[in-house]
């Protein structure tokens, strides 16, 4: 009898035992070490069984409640910091939004919503990092020569490069060793590198990253429309300042936008006529080859002025804070990569060439945005189909910033910081239509005191462009797959991190030394 007692407390002994090794191991495990004993692996083998009769309990439960319309009744409330616009590609409705997505589902299983191709992919892809702001790329040409052409190719494989390493982030090994997606956002990335401790810093700081470049967006759109406006009609007495009023009042009803079915007609159409745009400049530029100034493009740089052409160029590439959704609604998600490798292969290949021909035609007379440099009667049609453009361009990134913003401060529940925008019936509230149009004026404002569009792009790819494009994507792939990485891909990443850091840092500073010295000029003139 007493040797039968003495084994049951020895086998309860070593279950507690091999219990809390388990917790202690996951502990260190979650901080980035790996278990060092057998017993800590046996441990977690058993932890594991218990975590996976647990998720197949919860699965039970989703089986059981498909076909339940989805509703904000009853649901967990997001986690602070995580921000779903980006989901789909497409904001989505405030909360209690009458246009509230019905049928959603849920974060990890878009069974019920419309697929993307490969090519419907790298569309996209292709929208972001070939916008209009290659115009202001052979400006980056003027102050980089060939490094500048150079730095045009790097960026294209660091962001290519980055792109991957940030969507291998949203995956992990389950129990059987499966390569499963347990993340669908850069914010969720985020917050898993700064758990547990800071679990919703990580969130925040992409948010304000976030924020910050599509605000810039929305201001770069107001300074262009007004640079182009202000250039293709020169004998007209309104100014710079007084065309950018113009185009804002022109983009004030965005502040009563829900969604963006209204303006996603005309992506398309945009994008196609950027092209035409881009193919009249080269040609442009072609029937004065003639002319061309080879001499021109330097191997020496300007150290003062070339920091900012590096920020022109990495803000010309940014698409990383759209690429974990894409792929997420990928039919093929397989083809990630090589959509990645074609897209940047024809941006690279179609930027670089832009930036040198124009450069060439134009030589030391090349201005901040590019058409402003065409004869009078080709400038007033390309600059009048640019300001189109921007003026179509602009609702998205509103949008997109109003969504950020929405979520992160005016949120229903007890994280939000105000009372939420819209009412019980998905109405916008005053006080938050007061706001959007607040958002709208800033915008202008900061045109208006600013109305430097290439030191404006600059400024913003160094702040925010190197962040979200080099280094958070090497620093948290570093942190999630530390274990996994070899040594080539650890050295990547270091060396990503690092140029990015110095580039990011220079290029900021010096892009706002330019202001500062743009604006004493304005204030002297």
């Amino acid at each position: 009898m007493a040797t039968l007692l003495r084994s049951k407390l020895t086998n309860v002994a070593t279950s507690v035992s091999n219990k809390s090794q388990a917790k202690v191991s996951g502990m260190f495990a979650r901080m980035g070490f790996q278990a060092a004993t057998d017993e800590e692996a046996v441990g977690f083998a058993h932890c594991d069984d218990l975590d996976f009769e647990h998720r197949q309990g919860l699965q039970m439960d989703i089986l059981k409640s498909e076909g339940e319309p989805c509703g904000d009744e009853g649901a967990e409330p997001p986690v602070e910091g995580d921000i779903h616009y980006q989901r789909g590609g497409a904001p989505l409705p405030p909360s209690g939004s009458k246009d509230q997505a019905v049928g959603a589902v849920g974060e990890f299983g878009g069974h019920d919503k419309p697929k993307i191709t490969a090519w419907e992919a790298g569309w996209n892809v292709t929208n972001a990092i070939q916008g209009m702001f290659v115009l202001g790329l052979p400006y980056a040409i003027l102050h980089g020569g060939y490094l500048g052409l150079f730095l045009i190719i790097f960026a294209a494989v660091v962001c290519c490069y980055t792109g991957k390493i940030l969507i291998a982030c949203l995956y992990e090994e389950n129990e059987d060793g499966e390569v499963v997606r347990v993340r669908d956002s850069y914010v969720a990335i985020a917050n898993a590198c700064c758990a547990p401790r800071f679990p919703t810093l990580g969130g925040r700081v992409v948010n304000v990253a976030q924020i910050i470049e599509l605000v810039m967006t929305c201001i770069l759109y107001v300074v262009v429309s007004g640079n182009l406006m202000y250039n293709s009609f020169p004998g007209l007495p309104v100014s710079q300042k007084s065309w950018s009023i113009i185009a804002t009042a022109v983009l004030l009803p965005c502040a009563f936008l829900k969604n963006l079915k209204a303006v996603s007609k005309f992506s398309l159409l945009c994008t196609l006529a950027h092209f035409v745009i881009n193919i009249l400049v080269i040609a442009y530029c072609l029937s004065r080859a003639r002319d061309w100034a080879w001499e021109k493009v330097k191997f020496y740089i300007d150290v003062k002025k070339f920091p900012i052409s590096i920020g022109i160029i990495v803000f010309s590439y940014t698409s990383q804070i759209f690429l974990p959704s894409l792929e997420g609604n990928m039919q093929q998600p397989s083809e990630f990569h090589c959509m990645m490798n074609w897209t940047h292969i024809a941006a690279c290949v179609l930027k670089g060439l832009f930036a040198l021909v124009a450069y060439l035609t134009w030589a030391d007379e090349t201005k901040e945005v590019i058409t402003d440099n065409l004869p009078g009667s080709i400038r007033a049609v390309v600059n009048l189909f640019l300001v189109a453009k921007a003026l179509l361009s602009y609702p998205l990134p509103f949008f997109a910033a109003v969504e950020v913003l929405e979520k992160s401060l005016f949120q229903e529940g007890s994280r939000a910081f105000f009372p939420a925008c819209y009412g019980g019936d998905g109405r916008l509230k005053s006080w938050g239509l007061t706001l959007r149009c607040a958002l709208v004026v800033f915008t202008l404002l900061m045109a208006i005191y600013v109305p430097h569009f290439a030191l404006l792009m600059g400024l913003t790819g160094s702040l925010t462009g190197a962040g979200l494009c080099f280094l958070l994507p090497s620093l948290f792939h570093l942190r999630l797959l530390w274990r996994k990485l070899l040594w080539h891909q650890v050295f990547f990443d270091v060396a990503i991190f690092v140029i990015g850091g110095i580039c990011s840092v220079s290029g900021f500073v010096h892009s706002l030394e330019g202001l500062i010295e743009a604006y004493r000029t304005n204030a002297e003139d």
